[in-house]
């Protein structure tokens, strides 16, 4: 006869097996314990499940050989891309209205936004979203469609769409490789549609990342350089015209 806690890993096992990613509060709920006994039973059985953001996901849906994972590339680089944030977050007034692309950068700029600062904040990945949900006068446009493990972000029509009815201050755009003459690329061809429709609905495009970025390429092209208005890496705005 198994356990309590047996009991609970065997029914989280199968909520994951159906939907694939669940919050943090709706296991608990599910389970009928505290979001503390989640938390614990996750991470005693690193094996079967992961954290991602406020969110649990079965570990093998981060353990493959996508050439980029977010949960292998959150802690690389990490002081550098503090500071390209650090430097970004001025761009950002109160009220407007911010594309926060994915990636591993961005969560850095959210942890910087002043409390009592007012934005609308327009996101496709959970990362992102798990962070914005902190800031207490932050208003959240979710962008859905199919998920997507290795990066924790959503594709599809549904988000293209609803960014055709949003008009944008200023986006913030990551990118995985970025070269002068080749210009911006990411790892996943379904971000790059994203990015694209984003910068083409923003007044100000904004390419934060970090120096390790520059000189690669990755496969999914979503942008010249010339389209972006500036350049931040964490040495200052750098020029790529």
């Amino acid at each position: 006869m198994k356990s309590r806690k047996g009991q609970r890993i065997a029914v989280l096992s199968e909520a994951l097996s159906q939907h694939r990613i669940l919050h943090i509060k709706s296991a608990a709920e599910i389970l009928g314990v505290s979001e503390m006994t989640v938390r614990r039973d996750v991470g005693a059985n690193p094996d079967q499940f992961s954290f991602l953001g406020g969110h649990i996901v079965p570990s093998a849906d981060l353990e493959n050989d996508n050439p980029y994972e977010l949960s292998k590339a959150a802690d690389s680089h990490a002081a550098a891309k503090r500071q390209v944030c650090a430097q970004a977050i001025e761009f950002i007034n109160d009220e407007d209205t911010v594309f926060f692309d994915c990636g591993t950068t961005l969560p850095y700029l959210v942890d910087l936004l002043p409390d009592d600062l007012s934005i609308t904040a327009i996101c496709y990945a959970l990362n992102i979203a798990d962070r914005l949900t902190r800031k207490p006068n932050v208003r959240i446009v979710m962008l859905g469609g199919l998920y997507h493990p290795a990066s924790a972000s959503f594709s599809g029509a549904p988000g293209l769409e609803t960014l055709d009815s949003i008009v944008i201050n200023v986006a913030f755009i990551s990118a995985a490789g970025v070269d002068r003459g080749r210009g911006a690329t990411c790892a996943h061809f379904h971000e790059a549609e994203i990015k694209k429709k984003a910068m083409s609905r923003a007044q100000r495009n904004i390419l934060l990342v970090d120096s390790s970025k520059i000189g690669k390429l990755k496969p999914a092209f979503f942008s010249a350089m010339t389209a972006f208005d500036t350049v931040i890496t964490e040495n200052g705005e750098t020029d790529f015209s």
